[in-house]
């Protein structure tokens, strides 16, 4: 049996109807105070997955070949969880090797701003490429003197 883990566009877009359009100002959630929405993969689901994806049908992931060049690539890539902040805003993928206490005294290096499609992005960077995203309909901006390292608070984007 082949699973893929492409998410439909039909799925998608209900998605993206379902976002709130937040306006007023973001900032960038405390990571110490994030939870753990979802569950790690077992060794077991990883091993069986590496084998589904990296195994017979490798040729069609062709593009991507640090994922599947070894095992312990492949654990780095896909051993993560989906984690919110405190309000639910903002998510990120976390890897389920960090040890405990890893979030708690973290604060943002960058907020960056993108879109894709009709949806902005909103980006806050902070250590070990940990990353927390937003993602709404409203047209944001991040400040033009948002220097996180220097000032966390400053680290924010206006949305209207």
């Amino acid at each position: 049996m082949k699973t893929t883990h492409r998410i439909p566009a039909v799925l998608l877009a209900a998605l993206a109807a379902a976002l709130p359009a937040r306006a007023g100002t973001l900032a960038c959630p405390d990571p110490a105070q994030a939870v753990q929405v979802a569950t790690c993969p077992s060794e077991d689901e990883l091993r069986y997955t590496f084998n589904g994806f990296c195994g017979d049908d490798r040729r069609l992931y062709a593009r991507d070949t640090d994922t599947c060049a070894t095992y312990e690539n492949y654990r780095k890539a896909k051993n993560v969880a989906l984690w919110e902040s405190a309000d639910g805003a903002f998510q990120a993928y976390l890897s389920c090797d960090l040890p405990a206490g890893a979030l708690k005294n973290l604060k943002p290096r960058a907020i960056a701003v993108s879109r894709q499609g009709k949806l902005t992005r909103v980006s806050c960077t902070y250590a070990e490429a940990i990353v927390f995203t937003h993602r709404t309909k409203a047209q944001c901006k991040a400040a033009d003197n948002a220097n996180c390292a220097a000032d966390p608070a400053a680290c924010t984007v206006s949305c209207e």
